[in-house]
């Protein structure tokens, strides 16, 4: 079901078809899942799309009670792979003969249908696989994490979500190209005006088709194509108070190729006489919009969802739930202390209890909702955090009536009405390095708060409005303010906290902490599907979130790793973000991914820190912007055999580089492979440092590192060396010339430690 309102989008940011920048060039990768989620207790089938995706054989789903099972993996045809498939069938129509011949046949016809379906779509989408997916009826309801194996490995992580509601499917826009194609026997479109048009251009006027009807409440699944807007008729009574709640960004957080980098929803509803009642483009400031309509009188509507800008390809997924149901636009107040039950305020829709205690005994960000009957409510962030808590009271605007605080301490309070201000006082001793920090848009308020430190005699002595926290990675506005300062003398000091557009009302809730610097930090471990051959060596990547002036070393260990593990290279150097570092397999196929936990310690002001890299993915945003998306697990699935020679690097672990000069590393390395001569090459090395030469030996060998004076001196980190098979032979031609300059990437030694000290 889709439809293209007739409209110039000549002047439209569209979207290009290259999104490889989301994935390694032959990394197996996945750009979106349809339908992106189903019901408890059934059995469907789901179609992922993406690239690189040959020798699909099994689905790792995160969490208990869901099965999978591959179907079909299709890749389309290339321009000379049409053509030879057209010689074929020519051959064959002379020769007919038998039924084996018209099968034959028949089956070269089905793969002429996918060449056009790759010009339907950009090319990291264009291949297919179709799973069996079957969901148990006791399975938790909720966000899993779906991940494709494939004979290169696991594939990026995308959102799949279980429900207990029933659920709509409209037919997906890859179903319809190959519909198309097959009717036109694989030849590509007929240039008539009431065909599609290709994603990334401007949509052509066709004719409308007729809505899908629906029975509330529901959740229907669906695909936005250029130019598309999806509509959907059902049946409602007077005074239903309508919810619907779209899930588009949350599915696929960021396009790389799309600006503003995601599937911008809107979702309206019209009346039988075609009024528009009802219209929503985001909710609280995110994105995914959620629509709330009491409805006029008896009859039908319509609900009907597109792109803000009418862009649409097979990545722009939408789920939406539809209906009657309870719904919660906030909570109060946003968090609470461990281990002490909290009396949260809710409001919303549909709601069937306004309060409830609630009780978390481990600090972190959990989630709250209710149930009203058989039917379950959004769910809505709660931090919880080992801190004393207070509430803010008013009235507390002015300095003369600043709200007394004790640090350390968090401030529950929320921006009222618009232009509120909350003010709070505190003792302060000269020498004290105090940070005062808002959590709020981090946990879903619109609150877009400012921060204002003054004296007793109200000097300002800092100022914020927008801390960027690395380590939230589906935040692209970071409107959560953040002073630090330390106190000149000893005396009393102000906080003002308000919002800085001046809007505000009982959803602008947020959470003050205020305490003394606490040293600390955070971490990324990148990729979260790390793909191993058996025996061989991975670099992967680890971000460091440093906090409150945190600047000490960190050594990172696997903890408790399966048998055949191990990291070289686990040291982050002091004030160092990021380090690359080397994760060596086991010499025998695993058989199935194997979950790992990457742990860092590190001392700071005399106490032990201990924690988890969380799993991430890089992803980029229109074309530049990157972020550092968490997933659930940290897996690595190991492929093939050991059949690679010995490989390593010899001899001490540090390697001292002189500044300006050389050094020499032994190396285990041969001279030549089956696959042809060695040469070795550093990966994205820091400025000035290159490898000078190699003598590689049948056993043994070295490489000469070499650091340019443009080195900068006591830089530490490690040295990634990758470990290529290049063809010498003298064939000619130019298809020869071409295929003997390609290179194979072998392995990767193991991590190199490295410091540039002076000559």
């Amino acid at each position: 079901m889709k439809t293209n309102p007739s409209i110039c989008l000549a002047l439209m940011v569209t979207l290009t078809f290259p999104i490889g920048a989301q994935a390694q060039q032959d990394d197996p990768h996945i750009g979106y899942v349809y339908p992106a989620g189903g019901r408890l207790g059934t059995t469907f089938q789901v179609l992922l799309g993406g690239q690189h995706l040959d020798g699909a054989t099994a689905v790792h789903i995160s969490g208990d009670g869901i099965e999978a099972e591959v179907i079909e993996h299709i890749r389309p045809l290339n321009q000379g792979q049409f053509k030879e498939i057209q010689n074929r069938m020519g051959e064959l129509r002379k020769n007919i003969k038998t039924a084996e011949d018209e099968a034959a046949l028949t089956e070269l016809r089905q793969r002429l249908a996918t060449f056009s379906i790759r010009r339907s779509s950009a090319s990291a989408l264009v291949e297919t696989v179709t799973l069996q997916v079957t969901i148990s009826s006791g399975a938790d309801i909720g966000n899993r994490e779906m991940r494709l194996l494939t004979e290169q490995g696991l594939t990026n992580p995308m959102v799949f979500c279980i429900d207990q509601l029933a659920e709509t499917t409209e037919l997906s826009g890859r179903n319809l190209a190959v519909t198309a194609s097959e009717s036109r026997g694989g030849r590509g479109r007929k240039k008539q005006q009431n065909t599609r048009p290709d994603p990334g251009t401007s949509p052509v006027e066709i004719e409308a088709e007729l809505p899908t009807d629906i029975t509330l409440p529901t959740i229907v699944n669906g695909q936005i194509l250029p130019g598309d807007a999806d509509r959907y008729r059902f049946h409602a009574r007077q005074g239903e108070q309508l919810v619907v709640n779209v899930s588009a960004r949350r599915l696929i957080p960021y396009l790389s190729d799309a600006v503003p980098g995601w599937f911008q929803a809107v979702v309206a509803i019209y009346d039988a006489d075609g009024r528009r009642i009802a219209f929503q483009d985001d909710f609280h400031l995110h994105p995914d919009p959620v629509l709330y309509c009491e409805i006029p009188k008896d009859g039908q509507y319509i609900v009907e969802i597109r792109d803000a800008l009418y862009r649409g390809r097979e990545d722009f997924v939408y789920r939406f739930d539809i209906g009657e149901l309870p719904f919660f636009t906030s909570i109060f107040p946003l968090g609470g202390q461990a281990e002490v039950a909290t009396r949260v305020e809710f409001s919303g829709w549909n709601l069937p209890m306004r309060t409830e205690f609630k009780t978390f005994k481990a600090s972190g960000i959990h989630s709250i909702s209710v149930r009203d009957g058989k039917r379950l409510s959004n769910r809505l962030p709660f931090a919880v955090d080992t801190l004393p808590e207070c509430s803010e009271t008013e009235p507390n605007n002015e300095l003369g009536h600043a709200e007394p605080v004790t640090m350390p301490v968090i401030v529950n309070g929320r921006i009222a009405s618009p232009g509120d201000v909350d003010m709070f006082c505190f003792e302060g001793r000269a020498g004290d390095n105090i940070v005062a920090e808002v959590k709020a848009r981090r946990l879903g308020s619109p609150l877009d708060s400012a921060l204002k430190l003054t004296s007793a005699s109200g000097d300002q002595l800092a100022f914020n409005d927008d801390y960027e926290d690395r380590a939230a990675g589906l935040v692209t506005h970071h409107a959560d303010a953040r002073v630090s300062f330390e106190i000149p003398a000893d005396g009393l000091y102000y906080l003002s906290l308000g919002d800085l557009q001046q809007k505000g009302g009982p959803e602008y809730g947020y959470r003050l902490h205020i305490n003394q610097q606490q040293p600390d930090f955070e971490l990324r471990v990148v990729p979260s599907s790390i793909n191993a051959r058996a025996g061989s060596n991975v670099p992967i990547t680890v971000y460091t979130v440093r906090r409150d002036g945190f600047a000490d070393e960190i050594l990172l260990t696997l903890v408790d790793p399966p048998p055949g593990y191990s990291l070289r290279g686990g040291r982050i150097p002091a004030g160092q973000d990021v380090i690359r570092l080397t994760l060596t397999g086991p010499e025998e196929y695993a058989g199935k991914p194997q979950s790992l936990v990457i742990e860092g310690r590190s001392i700071a002001d005399g106490y032990e820190l201990v924690r988890r890299a969380v799993p991430a993915d890089d992803q980029m945003q229109a074309f530049a912007n990157r972020h550092l998306v968490t997933a659930k697990e940290l897996l690595v699935a190991v492929t093939g055999s050991s059949s690679l020679p010995l490989m390593n690097v010899l001899g001490d672990e540090l390697v001292q580089i002189p500044d300006g000069g050389t050094v020499e590393v032994p190396i285990s390395v041969p001279s030549r492979s089956a696959f042809g001569e060695i040469q070795l090459e550093l990966s994205d090395p820091p400025e000035g440092i290159s490898i000078q030469s190699t003598t590689l030996g049948y056993w043994r060998g070295n490489m000469i590192l070499r650091s340019e004076q443009s080195a900068q001196s006591g830089l530490q980190g490690n040295l990634i060396v990758n470990v290529y098979a290049a063809k010498t032979s003298e064939d000619s031609g130019k298809g020869k010339e071409q295929r003997k300059n390609r290179r194979i990437l072998l392995n990767t030694l193991p991590a190199i430690p490295f410091e540039i000290v002076a000559d």
